[in-house]
């Protein structure tokens, strides 16, 4: 498209500074000579029209693009911030299990030292009981006794002495295990813990990196819009620039053929009547041209293209779609509502193959109906767009002819 671009901007450098049109002796020229500068002009301004409306339908994917990598980001942002409040947890778990390991350690290490001594205060025993028999020196604890009273609380104090040791031994043992058992839970706990732990650290980073590649789609589409939007500006220019020479030629003409009205089109031939001309002669409806309050209605917004997108905007200095429509009618003296909702009922529905300029035209965007236009012919409308402003568009082809479904109304005979 920027090479078509270049071209048109060329032909029109040459028409402008090449071209014997544009010199002091415009009415030696004759008619057909005029009549076939003028066509060339046409030709040039629907050429950069195409490519006005090219422009403004990339610039309108590129917005739904850019609102869907929003969502995705947003999306993207929730999953870290869940993601990263399960790696605190995660770790705040790491750090508790792994002082309940180191706790239950000391405790081992505690009851291990106990074990020993006792164990140590037993092997003792058994060694005393091997030296002196082992019976000898029971008996010698039992018979020593001075009293029938001292024989029993003897014999009675050897057995638990015996049982007492065997019991202690086993109850350490056992309190041994269970700590042990507990560190194996705590070992596996933290293991798992870990394995969490690592995983989430992959998610968050694959995660990371899917918002840097949305990231770059964003800059990426940024760039794109604003070069087409650099791309519209200057084609707007150049439109300009064409529809004043349209108007010189359309004087000239006048000039030519009706000399005593040459006053009378010289003070009327502005910007709006070169939009006129162009409107009537590019238009495929087989309709006669618009004329009286529908020639208002048609060319009210032609001296605010470019006027900024403003929700709820109902005047020059911003409009949104059904308020540009409501107010481009009102300039013909017609009252209609300022609402999508409101003029998708206002005058008669007709076909689009029946179609004239001045015809209202809507489009299911983010709902049934929910964008309006004035029908210029051709395939063309004026509307205000969200992300161009005030713009003439096409219908033919790219995202409006996709959201254009054939509700057209008329409401201007």
């Amino acid at each position: 498209m920027m090479k078509k671009t270049i071209i048109t901007l060329s032909t029109v450098a040459i028409i402008g500074f090449g071209s014997p049109l544009f010199s002091n002796n415009v009415h030696a020229e004759t008619k057909a000579d005029l009549q076939a500068k003028q066509e060339q002009i046409q030709e040039e301004r629907a050429q950069v029209k195409a490519n006005l409306s090219d422009a403004e339908s990339k610039i309108a994917d590129i917005l739904i693009d850019l609102g869907g990598l929003e969502d995705e980001i947003k999306r993207v942002n929730e999953a870290i911030k869940e993601n990263e409040k399960m790696m605190e947890q995660a770790e705040t778990d790491i750090t508790d299990t792994q002082s309940e390991i180191d706790s239950l350690e000391e405790e081992i290490v505690v009851l291990e030292e106990a074990i020993e001594k006792r164990y140590n205060i037993l092997k003792d025993r058994v060694v005393s009981y091997q030296k002196s028999g082992g019976s000898i020196n029971y008996l010698e604890v039992i018979f020593g006794s001075e009293s029938f009273g001292d024989f029993i609380s003897r014999v009675t104090a050897v057995n638990k002495i015996t049982e007492s040791d065997t019991n202690l031994m086993e109850q350490q043992e056992a309190d041994k295990a269970e700590v042990e058992e507990k560190q194996n839970d705590l070992l596996v706990k933290l293991d798992e813990l870990t394995e969490m732990k690592v995983e989430l650290e992959g998610m968050l980073a694959l995660i990371n990196d899917q918002k840097e590649q949305t990231e770059s789609k964003m800059d990426e589409l940024n760039d794109k819009k604003e070069e087409f939007v650099a791309l519209k500006d200057e084609l707007n220019m150049e439109d300009s620039k064409l529809a004043s020479l349209e108007a010189d030629v359309k004087q000239s003409l006048s000039a030519l053929t009706e000399p005593a009205r040459n006053t009378q089109v010289a003070s009327s031939s502005d910007s709006s009547g070169g939009e006129l001309t162009t409107l009537s002669e590019s238009s495929s409806s087989s309709s006669a041209p618009a004329s009286g309050n529908l020639s208002t209605i048609i060319n009210a917004g032609y001296a605010h293209l470019g006027t900024p997108y403003v929700w709820a905007g109902k005047g020059p200095g911003g409009f949104d779609c059904s308020g540009f429509v409501s107010w481009a009618f009102a300039q013909g003296g017609i009252s209609i509502p300022s609402s999508t909702s409101g003029l998708q009922g206002v005058g008669s529905k007709v076909s689009y193959s029946d179609a004239k300029p001045g015809d209202i035209v809507f489009f299911n965007t983010y709902k049934t109906n929910g964008h309006v236009g004035i029908y210029l012919g051709g395939g063309k409308f004026i509307g205000a767009q969200n992300s161009t402003g005030l713009a003439v568009a096409d219908m033919n082809s790219g995202y409006w002819n996709d959201h254009f479904a054939g509700h057209v109304r008329r409401v201007a005979k």
